[in-house]
């Protein structure tokens, strides 16, 4: 877990005594959720150096990875959608812009090392986001929102990989990162969630043919129970046979909003089954509540939330939010769970010398003294999409829609999305430090299924939680640390 303490733009002194002030929300009041908003939104953008002199747009300072900033600026694309306020737009914009890559694919240079296809999917997710709600436009002479989410999706429809598991993604792109071996329900599930949205944005039905192959594929392995649990992985080595017991809120959420938007984009026995799934889905998140009240059951209670786990509970609030946009059925629920959440993030948001910092717990009815990009995201989501009755829904190309697309970016071009798989040869699979991370997951997946019945110590489960747990999205140290003492 990377330390609070490495954040290099605060100091202890910031954090020395928590104030008597706090977010003040009046949950059916447009001005007050708009208000809170924006105090949380500015709090945030305080840790963001890329549009300074000597930063670089699109990334934010260690202990924090790319991909959080993707979703980082995903929620100030919200943030815009739901408030209408326009102060970070120009930022958001540059920030998205910089990080596409030669490709127009979100491959930039300064990251193809590490990234993973949940990295990816987090930055073309925010693309997508960005067309639904018709987010201004870059120039004509720059790559286009649609076209952006667009070419993630077709990369890695390139990357579906038949060689084990009878099909999937894996978690890691490049052979040489460890995690490599390890199918995860986060990079599935934001495909599956990219593929819905882009059939709904553009009415071409192989993107809800994917995002369905997704969906039966991840329940064949297990990824998703009989009673739409979402466990967090599995080892493609022992052909996706035991499973990673553990239970993200961001999983579940990822996963939510795209059944939805299938409900939406379906009819009759077909629209009833993803029904079925969707209510299914809202079920089984009852497991990240306390009282109505949010918490990410897999590491709040034993207080080691990493830096990335820190920030979970923003996507499922808003996934939550969008799901019942599209999938009105939903929509009395999530208004319970995220209205009640949104009061006791506000009561969190009560820390440090600005009093108005927000924690990690919500359930505790104040700040818990920790801060962050990931804590702000969190109170960020929960608090804006109380405002989802007063918005449009997300557009279309026949509904309104202006976000140009390329059906055949990321492909290199063939015009038919996604329609090669590409295969990965046996070569490509080796590398002595993906087999020992593949031998190691082999050796503790079964120990997580007994932990899923029978919680371990919160020692164990640190220890276990760094090594397996994490499908820690790019974070692909948690071995490396762990063999050597880190």
């Amino acid at each position: 877990m990377k330390g609070l303490s490495r954040i290099p733009a605060l100091t202890g002194a910031l954090f020395a005594a928590q104030s008597a002030m706090a977010i003040q929300l009046d949950i059916t009041n447009v001005n007050s959720i708009q208000t809170a908003a924006s105090t949380i939104a500015h709090g945030m953008m305080s840790y963001y150096t890329g549009n300074q002199t000597g930063g670089t747009p699109g990334l934010l300072p260690a202990p924090y990875y790319w991909w959080e900033a993707g979703a980082m600026f995903g929620s100030l694309i919200d943030y815009w959608y739901y408030t209408g306020d326009s102060t970070y737009n120009d930022v958001v914009s540059q920030a998205l812009l910089f990080q596409t890559g030669p490709d127009a694919d979100f491959m930039p240079p300064n990251q193809t090392k590490s990234e993973g296809n949940d990295d990816q999917g987090f930055w073309g997710m925010a693309a997508m986001s960005a067309a639904e709600v018709k987010f201004p436009n870059p120039s004509p002479s720059q790559p286009q929102w649609l076209a952006l989410a667009q070419a993630v999706f077709n990369s890695q429809a390139l990357r579906w990989d038949n060689t084990s598991c009878a099909g999937g993604l894996k978690w890691q792109i490049f052979t040489f990162n460890t995690g490599y071996n390890y199918k995860n329900s986060i990079s599935n599930g934001c495909f599956f969630n990219l593929a819905a949205r882009l059939g709904y944005y553009t009415k071409n039905q192989t993107y809800l043919d994917w995002a369905e192959r997704e969906w039966e594929w991840v329940e064949s392995v297990g990824l998703i129970s009989p009673i739409y649990q979402v466990f967090d992985g599995t080892n493609d080595d022992l052909n996706c046979s035991q499973l990673n017991h553990l239970q993200w809120s961001y999983n579940a959420g990822v996963y939510l909003l795209g059944a939805s938007v299938m409900w939406n984009q379906t009819t009759g026995a077909t629209q009833a089954t993803w029904e079925a799934r969707v209510r299914g889905l809202l079920t089984a998140t009852s497991v990240f509540f306390q009282n109505n009240i949010m918490f990410e059951v897999a590491c709040e209670p034993s207080n080691n939330c990493d830096t990335d786990q820190q920030s979970f509970k923003a996507y499922l609030s808003r996934w939550m939010a969008a799901s019942s946009k599209v999938a009105p059925f939903v929509a009395d629920l999530v208004a319970l769970q995220l209205q009640t959440s949104a009061k006791a993030a506000a009561s969190s948001c009560s820390g440090g010398n600005d009093g108005v910092t927000c924690g990690t717990k919500w359930t505790v009815g104040a700040w818990d003294n920790t801060w962050g990009v990931g804590q702000q995201m969190n109170a960020l989501e929960v608090i804006q999409g109380l405002l989802i009755d007063s918005v449009p829904g997300p557009v279309s190309n026949t509904t309104g829609g202006i976000s140009v697309g390329n059906p055949a970016a990321g492909t290199g071009g063939d015009t038919n999305p996604g329609a090669p798989t590409g295969r990965i040869s046996t070569g490509d699979r080796a590398g002595a430090g993906i087999l020992t991370a593949g031998i190691l997951v082999a050796l503790l997946g079964g120990a997580w299924y007994v932990f899923s019945i029978i919680p371990p110590s919160p020692i164990l489960f640190r220890l276990l939680s760094g090594m397996l747990g994490s499908s820690r999205v790019g974070d692909t140290e948690w071995y490396t640390d762990y063999i050597s003492g880190g």
